[in-house]
């Protein structure tokens, strides 16, 4: 039999699933309720030396759905794009913002080896990758039931709502992003995780997070006030 996958098992955002649930970071399925991820009493501290970045134009930007969660896309990227891994991001304040959008959610278990493994391989790096990719295939594996293998477990039920800049350079940026999606007795469940990306061999990389677990990089938040709001399809 296959194990469920239920509104409320997926809960806020992307990146890896603790215990069933869809997550970049801050929140978690266990037992029917919505918990915070452990290990983590405040936002991390921002990484030194970045500065602080231009106000990101959303001209032109386009929402295109991703397994029912909408993604932009714009001339700064991606250029390749499916439903696989995608990339091309261009080296700008807004290239490096839609990379560490696209590149998180697709290193997720739920849309199978096909995309999370090349995502990781190519698009992740940093000391912790390894520990990343075991700890999605595991994460895999331990949901698929009978489902042929490759197959992806489900769709996610997540809003993009906003972000923050820590800080940008050409070289290396940091952003923390918000993300909405339904808690326990329907109570939307708010978390920001802190994503770094590189520029390297031509692109924008996200760095893996500490120990391969998103949960260590991200909180729950109560709203997305003081954040930038994604407008149309992401935080409207």
């Amino acid at each position: 039999m296959r194990p469920p996958l239920s509104r409320r098992s997926l809960v806020a955002v992307a990146g890896t699933v603790v215990g069933g649930a869809l997550v970049l970071g801050a929140v978690h399925f266990t037992g029917g309720h919505a918990a915070p991820a452990g290990g983590n009493a405040g936002r991390p501290e921002p990484r030194a030396g970045l500065v602080s970045a231009p106000p990101v134009s959303f001209a032109g930007v386009t929402w295109r759905d991703y397994h029912s969660v909408l993604l932009p896309y714009s001339a700064d990227g991606p250029r390749e794009s499916g439903d696989g891994p995608t990339f091309g991001f261009a080296r700008t304040p807004s290239g490096a913002l839609l990379a560490a959008v696209h590149i998180v959610v697709r290193a997720h278990a739920l849309w199978g080896p096909r995309v999370f493994e090349p995502t990781i391989r190519n698009q992740v790096i940093g000391p912790d990758v390894v520990v990343l990719l075991e700890a999605t295939q595991h994460a895999y594996e331990s949901r698929r039931g009978d489902r042929p293998f490759g197959e992806a477990l489900g769709r996610a039920y997540m809003v993009l709502e906003g972000y923050r800049w820590l800080g940008y350079t050409p070289r290396a940026a940091t952003v923390d992003l918000v993300t909405a999606g339904p808690g326990d007795s329907d109570v939307t469940v708010r978390a920001v995780a802190r994503v770094q990306v590189r520029w390297e061999n031509g692109d924008w990389r996200v760095l893996a997070p500490p120990g391969g677990a998103w949960g260590g990089s991200a909180v729950s938040v109560p709203s997305a006030e003081e954040y930038v709001r994604f407008p149309h399809g992401g935080g409207r």
